[in-house]
């Protein structure tokens, strides 16, 4: 988490700008558009300080560091899943998760049924050997 505390004056004019969503005492929340605009310039050669000070932010406000953390996470994010990774949110309610088992071909959850069993066989298997464990240490006690 950062270390640099945004006050109240300095949140507002960092919500002002249109490339912000929006600002807490600790994170800024970049619009989408501005992350693929600012990954895009950064390949043609710009650095992260001209990016977000063309762009109307403050970096006496902002911190150096932290606009350049937030264009590595980017340009990685952007490698992985291009401009549709910055369009659609993956995390919390809104992320689509694992694969639901309504969605599966009657082979997949075939092999997913196999795999449980052959799990709780081996669990099982594995607390039988702990039960005579246990007897055999209760019959040396007595």
């Amino acid at each position: 988490m950062s270390k640099i505390l945004f006050n109240e004056h300095q949140q507002r004019l960092l919500e002002a700008n249109l490339n912000v969503t929006s600002v807490s005492d600790r994170a800024i929340q970049y619009t989408a558009e501005f992350k693929i605009r600012a990954v895009k310039e950064n390949q043609t050669g710009k650095g992260p300080k001209q990016i977000f000070e063309d762009n109307g932010f403050n970096l006496d406000i902002i911190g150096l560091k932290k606009a350049q953390s937030a264009l590595n996470r980017w340009r990685k994010s952007f490698q992985t899943t291009g401009e549709q990774g910055f369009l659609e949110e993956r995390r919390g309610k809104a992320s689509t998760g694992r694969p639901k088992l309504e969605n599966l071909s009657a082979d997949k959850k075939l092999e997913k049924a196999e795999a449980r069993i052959k799990y709780l066989e081996a669990e099982l298997t594995l607390l039988k050997k702990l039960d005579e464990l246990e007897r055999q240490a209760k019959k040396k006690r007595f």
